[in-house]
């Protein structure tokens, strides 16, 4: 547990990694916040998103015993506390198979959030990831695609960042309903993450929707490597918006 007195720490959240235009991306955001609580919380938590994460600088982590905020002046945006497990990462699927998903992705027409850092069709080639999963052949509510990582989201230890991770963890869940459809976006996000991807290696990310009820869904991600060894997953609560509160 964090000291009482712990100080509370000012960041930035640079617009490369936004969601939504004007906003951060939920999983990047979540990311980014359980980094910066894990000296509080633990490196497995859960990030409640009560607002939607600002980009650029002015936001602050204020720790706590049970669990910290990130505010934005006044504007509670997040609570970090931490995770309690039960995770249900839907099944590895082969590199030629997600492939093979990709294809079917739905998003290349009517993409709610076509600039998006993680799987929107508008950015170019080493500024977002531009991941693509599709429906999985023979597995109800479930997507893949294969994500190859470059050198653009390298950090200086070799490896692919802690907030990236989230954020591929983030996006595919979305993909499992119709986003064309019933824009969601995501309320909150618990994530484990076992080992780092590395850059230039082929992974697969899935994700399964385990339930929906009224405005929410919940969703279950994870990556895996080429030989279906699991990296990490996530399990992820999505709430429907109204198509103008997208921007």
């Amino acid at each position: 547990m964090t000291a009482p007195h712990a100080d509370p720490t000012h960041f930035t959240l640079s617009p490369r990694f936004n969601g939504p235009p004007t906003t951060a991306n939920g999983g990047y955001a979540c990311g980014y916040f359980a980094g910066l609580a894990a000296a509080a919380h633990g490196p497995d938590v859960s990030v409640t998103l009560l607002a939607p994460p600002p980009l650029g600088p002015g936001l602050v982590l204020r720790p706590g015993r049970r669990r910290s905020q990130v505010l934005h002046g006044e504007r509670l945006i997040a609570t970090v506390a931490p995770g309690s497990g039960g995770f249900d990462a839907p099944g590895p699927v082969g590199t030629g198979a997600a492939a093979e998903a990709a294809t079917r992705f739905t998003g290349t027409v009517g993409h709610p959030f076509p600039t998006c850092f993680v799987c929107g069709t508008d950015r170019a080639p080493g500024d977002g990831l531009r991941l693509t999963p599709g429906p999985v052949a023979d597995r109800p509510d479930t997507v893949a695609c294969v994500w190859t990582p470059d050198e653009s989201v390298t950090g200086p230890g070799g490896d692919v960042p802690l907030p990236v991770v989230w954020a591929v963890l983030d996006c595919p869940g979305g993909w499992c309903g119709d986003p064309a459809r019933e824009p969601m976006v995501l309320s909150r996000m618990t994530a484990r993450v076992g080992r780092r991807p590395e850059p230039g290696r082929p992974y697969v990310v899935t994700a399964r929707r385990l339930r929906r009820s009224g405005r929410t869904a919940v969703h279950a991600t994870a990556l895996y490597d080429a030989r279906g060894d699991l990296l990490a997953e996530a399990s992820a609560v999505w709430a429907a918006v109204a198509p103008a509160s997208t921007a």
